[in-house]
């Protein structure tokens, strides 16, 4: 069987570099082992009872590949998504209009759903737990309740904040599966998956290169490896080389560790500025001109992950790993402060 791709109803899109690169099967999504295993397992338990799926929960950073993995499961399934996000389902009146345009076994996917507005969120406990919905009409003394029944669908939410999830809503999740950062050789894969897709003209080294280098993120290796392929086509003879992609991820100050321009900077404010710390996140905000909320979500987790800083009860901290990347020992210690 071919892969297909699976058009939403809700968001009709022209087939982008995305949806081209995206894979419709488990055998094609490399990585994210054990989640595949238990996806797999839970599309074939339903399949086997002629079933619809269970409520489902995709959680982790972003660019990991949870929309991917919601329509490998629907294609697997062989059901209909249609997919929406959080922040845009504002009313009750928007969140009914997509329920009973669903028939039986359809997956409605909601990308972002911590972000479900808190009376829209009450609405999907009776929907997804007893298969309908109370809509109140009008207001005042003549309002009055319509109870809307539902097909047996499925919900299948994606966050990137899980904590921010409700308790109510989460536990009515009958599975829920975290997608942890990828490794360099799985990175390789999805490159050189993405350059055939592509026909971009890459080398193995010139693959292992972006893949040591995107922040254990598909979503990014397959940015690099488009910027690294107009270097090659401008620079170079159209070839992604080791050197060419090395030279081009330069060219982006982004180093060796995959660590870019403000992942340095904020290591470097940490360790000069503050000795290393503790120091609150208020001051590294301040010192490297960046919003507190991003430094948090977005830079943060990489630079502990890879080693590079801890949280600490009175702060942030760099690690020995940070002071040697610097060229610095971590018993130095400033003198003019």
């Amino acid at each position: 069987m071919t892969e297909r791709f699976i058009s939403s109803t809700l968001n009709k899109k022209n087939k982008t570099q995305d949806n081209k690169l995206r894979p419709l099967k488990f055998m094609n999504f490399p990585g994210q082992i054990k989640v595949k295993e238990r996806l797999e397992l839970y599309v074939e338990a339903a399949k086997g009872r002629k079933e619809p799926l269970g409520h489902l929960l995709l959680s982790g950073p972003p660019g990991l590949g949870k929309t991917t993995l919601a329509y490998i499961i629907a294609n697997e399934k062989g059901a209909n998504i249609k997919t929406t996000s959080g922040p845009i389902i504002d009313k009750p009146g928007d969140l009914a209009g997509l329920l009973t345009s669903l028939t039986d076994g359809d997956i409605l996917f909601i990308d972002e759903i911590h972000r479900l507005n808190t009376t829209v969120e009450e609405y999907l406990y009776s929907a997804m737990e007893d298969f309908f919905i109370d809509i109140i009409l009008e207001q005042g003394p003549g309002s009055r309740s319509v109870r809307l029944n539902l097909p047996h669908f499925t919900l299948m939410g994606a966050t990137t904040r899980q904590g921010m999830l409700s308790a109510p809503l989460r536990s009515r999740f009958g599975l829920s599966c975290r997608l942890d950062y990828y490794d360099a050789p799985e990175l390789q894969q999805i490159v050189e998956r993405s350059a055939g897709i592509l026909n971009i003209d890459i080398e193995p080294g010139g693959a292992s290169e972006i893949a040591g280098r995107c922040r254990g993120t598909p979503r990014i290796a397959n940015n690099l490896l488009c910027w690294t392929r107009d270097y090659a086509q401008v620079k170079s003879n159209n070839i992604v080389s080791s050197e060419n992609a090395s030279l081009a991820l330069e060219m982006l100050n982004i180093d060796e560790n995959g660590l870019d321009e403000m992942d340095n900077r904020i290591l470097e404010a940490i360790i000069h500025n503050f000795n290393g710390g503790p120091v609150g996140l208020k001051n590294i905000s301040v010192s490297v001109s960046e919003d507190e909320g991003t430094i948090e979500e977005v830079y943060e987790p990489f630079l502990i992950q890879e080693g590079f800083m801890v949280r600490t009860p009175k702060g942030r901290a760099a690690t020995p790993k940070a002071w040697r990347k610097l060229g610095l020992s971590s018993k130095h210690v400033q003198t003019d402060r």
